[in-house]
């Protein structure tokens, strides 16, 4: 039976083992990505073009505040779960102009 500090021990040794193993893997896949690139003449831009992006439509896009609260000068957007501040209450005073 392990004790507690044997098992430590043998987490330490392994969490050492898997990052030595990772390290080693990504640069044998960067080597061979480099070698693919090479033999068939791509450069970055033909991996990763500049103008396509693979996000979903209107996904990372910032939303400015729509209300603010004069009281503390927090803002909502008017999108999801409402504030306390404006819940059960007319929005008309909290538009921002």
């Amino acid at each position: 039976m392990s004790t507690y500090q044997d098992l430590l021990k043998q987490r330490d040794a392994l969490s050492e083992q898997i990052e030595q193993a990772r390290k080693r893997e990504t640069s044998d896949a960067v080597a061979r990505v480099r070698a693919l690139m090479q033999e068939y003449h791509l450069s970055p831009n033909d991996i990763f073009p500049a103008g396509r992006r693979a996000r979903a439509k209107g996904m990372g896009m910032k939303v400015s505040p729509k209300y603010r609260d004069p009281a503390t000068g927090q803002t909502w957007t008017g999108r999801g779960k409402e504030p306390k501040w404006i819940a059960n209450r007319d929005r008309t005073p909290f538009l921002i102009r």
